[in-house]
């Protein structure tokens, strides 16, 4: 699997505003379906795979490259609090029914930042040893023994303290035996004004070098209304993603201007139907044809 520069669903939509997804982007995440909590409402209630069936589809039919958001999350995951077999059951099914899946985020956004309501279930360890972490990417690996699976985050790329503290998880479940085989890194936050290229470069250099393991890029967006200035971040970011031999892949976090996440509603790089000038210049990077 070479490196790659991808995207996310549209409002659960892969083609959209008279534009081919596979046209423009190598590999698809999607931005909610994959979510436990979008699959199956409540605990113990019947799995609706409609959506992430289509979208595997996709991914198989055009040959690019799906990537699974995410299995344990303490967000939008099912009413009720799951048990151990809950959990397992979960990733089982999943990856039974989608063999193909190269990349997943096996665990996002660990503590302080949110925390699943079963991790006592799982073996506990917040801030400790973090069992409950370790046993999810021993699920993962036990039932999608063929996909990277990786630790998934945000500010670990923009903030030292946010940093420091996922690289002692990494570190923790490593020497614990999780197989871990990459790190996440959301990358929201690089439109930040006290959040410099040197820095983000220094601080995805310190997660690689200590851990050894390969780092994506797996939600990156710049919002902001100015063309000019996402142009100039783009521009000061995906050089050194693409020519970084241990970053091995980039994912996009939206790219139809006005349907991206409500935290970040300006990153949209087609507007009315035409590219924004990030978008022309990412396409031209990347040999690709502009809308």
């Amino acid at each position: 699997m070479g490196k790659f520069v991808g995207n996310i669903t549209t409002n659960d939509q892969i083609d959209t505003n008279g534009l081919t997804f596979s046209d423009y982007w190598d590999q698809i995440t999607p931005e909610n379906a994959g979510k436990w909590g979008s699959i199956e409402w409540n605990v113990g209630a019947g799995r609706n795979w409609g959506t992430m069936d289509a979208i595997y589809a996709y991914a198989q039919d055009k040959g690019i490259i799906f990537k699974q958001h995410a299995f344990v999350w303490g967000s939008q995951q099912p009413n009720g609090t799951p048990n151990a077999e809950s959990v397992r059951s979960w990733i089982q099914d999943f990856c039974e029914r989608y063999p193909d899946t190269k990349l997943i985020d096996v665990v996002n956004e660990p503590p302080p930042h949110t925390e699943p309501n079963y991790t006592a279930a799982l073996g506990g360890g917040t801030n400790g040893d973090w069992a409950w972490i370790t046993q999810s990417f021993e699920w993962a690996d036990q039932y999608c023994p063929n996909s990277i699976l990786m630790l998934n985050d945000y500010n670990n790329i923009e903030w030292e303290t946010d940093s420091e503290h996922f690289l002692n998880i990494v570190k923790t479940i490593m020497s614990n035996g999780a197989p871990i085989d990459a790190i996440g890194a959301q990358a929201h936050d690089l439109d930040h004004e006290q959040v410099s290229a040197s820095k983000m470069q220094d601080l995805l250099r310190r997660l690689h070098d200590e851990t050894g393991l390969p780092i994506y890029i797996t939600e990156y967006d710049i919002s902001d209304t100015d063309d000019q200035r996402q142009l100039n971040l783009y521009q000061q970011h995906i050089p050194f993603f693409m020519e970084t031999e241990w970053i091995h892949g980039v994912t996009i976090w939206g790219w139809i201007y006005g349907t991206t996440w409500s935290q970040a509603p300006n990153s949209g790089l087609v507007r009315n139907g035409s590219s924004r000038s990030a978008m022309t210049w990412l396409m031209d990077t990347l040999d690709r044809p502009a809308p």
